[in-house]
């Protein structure tokens, strides 16, 4: 009996020493400035409009071989909107667009992420403005390796598309500015 245990126990060890059975998990390198959370969308159809979230956190988990175990979790603060236009930003912070006073708040929790030739898919539930809604992403791998500090990291860059009203963000900005378009691009350090 105690023979078996030891057995077992050494074959979990040995699993887990090869690093077969576990995914590498990633913090997101914000406070080095090296991840943005970014949206774009038309300004009367003319031009596009550019900002960004300035406060968010998260983590990731990466397994190259095996996508299954791969994962995405990230926070954003809603209130941290930055559109380089104070008055703009006070107006997008408000009721009839992202109601941050209500709802500080945004997250995505990934469900499932899918490799397709070099690139990955990354379905999940953004929830935003008080609603949950699904979210595809479509991702590239940048790079992975070694730092100068002794840490590894890996780097993401990701884009989709939210349509407003599904958001309940009901203002009518125009036939050309019912979607915005997500520009992610994230460096984790592994921990």
């Amino acid at each position: 009996m105690l023979k078996k245990a030891l057995v077992g126990l050494s074959a979990g060890m040995m699993l887990l020493g090869s690093g077969a059975a576990l995914a590498d998990t990633y913090k997101i390198d914000k406070e080095g400035q090296h991840a943005f959370v970014q949206f774009r969308i038309q300004h009367l159809g003319y031009s596009w409009l550019y900002g960004t979230f300035k406060d968010f956190d998260g983590t990731f988990t990466f397994d190259k071989a095996d996508t299954s175990k791969d994962n995405v979790d990230v926070t954003i603060k809603t209130g941290s909107l930055d559109t380089n236009h104070a008055e703009r930003d006070k107006h997008l912070r408000g009721p009839q667009f992202l109601n941050t006073d209500k709802h500080p708040q945004a997250e995505f929790v990934s469900s499932k992420v899918e490799k397709k030739g070099d690139d990955y898919i990354i379905t999940g539930n953004l929830t935003l403005n008080g609603v949950t809604q699904p979210v595809t992403l479509d991702a590239k791998l940048t790079g992975e390796g070694k730092d100068p500090w002794g840490g590894y990291r890996a780097g993401f860059e990701a884009t989709g598309k939210v349509s407003l009203k599904s958001f309940n963000i009901n203002a009518d900005l125009g036939p050309k500015s019912q979607d915005a378009e997500l520009i992610i691009s994230v460096e984790g350090v592994k921990i």
